[in-house]
């Protein structure tokens, strides 16, 4: 390894990434700007043509009577559950124990909201009908996160999520989805958006995730629930005096690529990639198969042996696999990959250059 050279240093010096869209830096918003009239009105405190337009668009994919955009989807899902908590009389809701509330937000939605959590399924494999049939306390809202990130971006079925549609309908739970990657995972289940969320009473979508937007999140639902859900965003703060610039940006990368098939193109290249590493030693991936443009890398090597190895194939071929490692043990780490238009511009004789030099060199450990 370079003298003094840094994993993350060596990664952001590399041509070519094999993660991502790209650096998010303010060229995102000026190609997003481009096109735009100057004179383009701006929205106010959440109203006015340009925001609203684009609700109404998001509303429209994802099969709902309405949406409403919101700065951070932490705000959006915190108030999701607070409305369907609020309207049973019930403060308790259910979700994977590796979802975004309970290990990313600070216990945001216990203590803001003085919601209490039941967490379903162990946290290696995602939620069943069976976990939710046997929740030992009742829940007002159930909470799926597709795809389940924190393993790998794994995904239940499409008849379980049926059934577990069915079942929450039957024994009047509420179903909320955390579907901030939920476009990414349209081409495994050959299922439109609107398809998947009627099967949902709420639904948020990241804004800048598979989109690549600058932030935001889309909160969608019944006419009602939208209502309540502005009251709570302005007590939030939410309601900034201006929000155009993420929904111009949102509306652009939404257009460039949801609308282009690149979901298609990113799922495909995730199952090429995780190809490539499954053959080497000591690796494997996490699905085997991606279900989704995202997987867990697992490395059966320790970060302090794996490190330089990557530096150096950064060095001499110019090509990213990741940034940061992991540990999972004194002799385990991985990363997350998650394929975004970067990946297209590697040529397969460079992959395979890369993915020859990474077998070699951990055979040799």
């Amino acid at each position: 390894m370079s003298e003094n050279k840094t994993l993350i240093q060596a990664f952001k010096e590399t041509a070519l990434k094999t993660n991502g869209h790209g650096n998010r830096d303010a060229g995102v918003l000026k190609e997003a700007f481009d096109g735009i009239d100057s004179d383009m009105e701006s929205d106010m405190y959440g109203s006015g043509k340009v925001i609203e337009a684009f609700q109404e668009k998001m509303a429209k994919l994802l099969g709902k009577e309405s949406a409403v955009f919101f700065p951070s989807g932490t705000m959006a899902q915190q108030i999701a559950l607070r409305i369907w908590c609020d309207e049973k009389g019930l403060n308790r809701a259910a979700y994977h124990p590796l979802s975004h509330l309970e290990i990313h937000e600070e216990d945001g939605i216990k203590e803001l909201h003085g919601i209490e959590t039941v967490l379903l399924a162990e946290k290696d494999r995602v939620i069943s009908l069976e976990d939710i049939q046997n929740m030992k306390q009742e829940a007002a809202v159930v909470l799926l996160e597709l795809p389940q990130r924190e393993i790998g971006g794994q995904l239940p079925d499409f008849e379980t999520l049926q059934a577990i549609s069915a079942y929450c309908k039957e024994h009047g739970i509420k179903l909320h989805l955390d579907g901030a990657r939920l476009l990414e995972v349209l081409p495994f289940y050959r299922k439109t958006a609107a398809e998947i969320c009627t099967l949902f009473d709420s639904v948020y979508l990241s804004l800048y995730k598979g989109i690549g937007g600058i932030a935001g999140a889309i909160l969608a639902g019944s006419e009602a629930f939208i209502k309540d859900s502005k009251v709570w965003k302005r007590r939030h703060g939410g309601d900034l005096i201006s929000l155009y610039p993420y929904i111009v940006s949102a509306d652009y990368y939404y257009g460039l690529r949801a609308d282009n098939d690149k979901m298609e193109q990113y799922y495909h290249g995730a199952k090429e990639l995780a190809e490539h590493y499954n053959i080497c030693e000591k690796v494997s991936t996490l699905p085997q198969v991606p279900v989704s443009n995202m997987f867990h890398v697992h490395y059966e090597v320790s970060k302090e042996d794996l490190e330089p190895i990557l530096v150096e194939i950064y060095e001499n071929t110019g090509v990213g696999l990741s940034g940061y490692l992991r540990e999972t043990g004194d002799t385990s780490c991985y990363y997350e990959v998650s394929i975004g238009d970067l990946y297209e511009t590697i040529p397969e004789e460079k992959l395979k250059e890369v993915f020859n030099t990474l077998n070699e060199k951990l055979k040799a450990i």
